[in-house]
């Protein structure tokens, strides 16, 4: 959309991306077959259950919310995409695009990149929060990038090509396109 002739401004047409990555666990597409597998299970004890006896109930009800929290717990961390825009970093999780995080680049004071994350320290895949390393999206072990905020913070997060979108960071950071390795 265009500014308004008389000045108020209506919402700019995004920029295009500068660097463009992503990173998929084929694993949690396992996770979430499991996942319809229950609900798929609860549903044909629901069709053929008498509703009388209360512990086929309450099987029926678990089958259904175990089911629905592993396919969509799943789903929504079997990829990340990141998108580095000129001064906006963005990064999804999942088809929904949700969790979503944008780091502007005035609140980034660095960018490493880590040769490898890995699931395991972190706590799991997924959203991630631990003190000792900040903030992270995890969804699968292997390379990623490493975002230290200006608040003191980290944001890391395992993308493929990390490399390059530490260099592309870097460069519109102005603090050059050679950076050490995380932990290196």
């Amino acid at each position: 959309m265009r500014d308004h002739p008389n000045g108020e401004g209506l919402a700019a047409k995004p920029a295009l991306p500068i660097w463009t990555g992503r990173a998929t666990n084929r694993a949690q597409w396992l996770l979430a077959t499991a996942g319809v597998a229950c609900l798929a299970f609860g549903i044909v004890l629901a069709v053929d259950a008498s509703w009388t006896n209360v512990p086929l109930v309450m099987s029926i009800v678990g089958c259904l919310a175990v089911g629905v929290l592993m396919l969509f717990g799943t789903l929504a961390f079997v990829h990340v995409a990141v998108k580095v825009y000129s001064d906006v970093v963005e990064v999804r999780c999942g088809h929904l695009g949700l969790p979503r995080r944008r780091i502007r680049l005035d609140h980034v004071a660095g960018a490493e990149f880590a040769p490898s994350l890995t699931p395991r320290h972190w706590g799991g895949w997924g959203y991630r929060w631990r003190p000792d390393l900040g903030v992270g999206m995890i969804v699968r072990e292997g390379e990623g990038v490493i975002l230290k905020l200006g608040d003191g913070g980290t944001f890391s997060v395992t993308v493929d090509d990390a490399q390059t979108a530490v260099r592309v960071i870097r460069g519109r950071l102005g603090l050059g396109t050679t950076g050490k390795a995380a932990g290196a």
